[in-house]
């Protein structure tokens, strides 16, 4: 199974939420593009947070040195980005892929993130609630209908019901679970949700 992780802006709680799903099903983890912080990367924080001993975190197919838009970043790079030289790796385990802000966000002139998602994926959406996280989470998702792949969402931060019910309502995708506002993630805390959220995400 390959699960991608994409959030409804940046800030959201993707990388959490990628390690919660790593440690639940101990599988592989795979962030393609990575832009700025490359001495505390979001392989850094997964490899911080798992517990278990059979995940695998493999190299980004391209390290930008600059916290910016993968296109922006690259061109201070003095680099194009190509689609084709972003290769999933090959496992036999569970392989959970961390995408870069939204879907939108631009790779180069003409692919976005959106572009990376291959028809065998699952996505999982991550949604925090802010003003405008309404309008956020419904276009993320009408937007990858247009793959036809099966989309599953987690809510982060702090609970607002009348927010996720709406969502779950007009969306009907599969809730997988949420992930509260905690006074910091460690492995303990990153294993107990890995244990909640591990029966829904085997059957996702």
């Amino acid at each position: 199974m390959k699960l991608f992780v994409t959030g409804i802006s940046t800030e959201v709680g993707k990388t959490v939420a990628s390690a919660i799903v790593v440690e639940a099903l101990h599988a592989d983890y795979w962030k393609p593009v990575q832009a700025g912080d490359l001495g505390n990367s979001d392989s850094h924080k997964i490899e911080s947070y798992i517990s278990n001993t059979k995940t695998v975190i493999h190299p980004n197919s391209y390290a930008l040195q600059t916290p910016m838009s993968p296109h922006a970043a690259a061109d201070i790079d003095g680099i194009t980005i190509d689609l084709e030289k972003i290769v999933p790796p090959e496992t036999n385990n569970h392989l959970v892929i961390e995408g870069a802000g939204g879907l939108l966000v631009p790779l180069n002139d003409t692919d976005t993130i959106f572009d990376l998602i291959q028809p065998d994926y699952k996505v999982i959406v991550v949604s925090r609630h802010y003003l405008g996280s309404i309008n956020h989470t419904l276009l993320t998702l009408e937007k990858l209908r247009k793959k036809d792949v099966k989309v599953g969402i987690i809510f982060s931060g702090d609970e607002h019901p009348t927010t996720e019910e709406i969502i779950l309502k007009k969306s009907r995708v599969a809730f997988l679970g949420r992930i509260n506002e905690e006074p910091n993630f460690n492995k303990e805390v990153i294993r107990k949700y890995a244990e909640q959220l591990k029966l829904a995400l085997e059957s996702f």
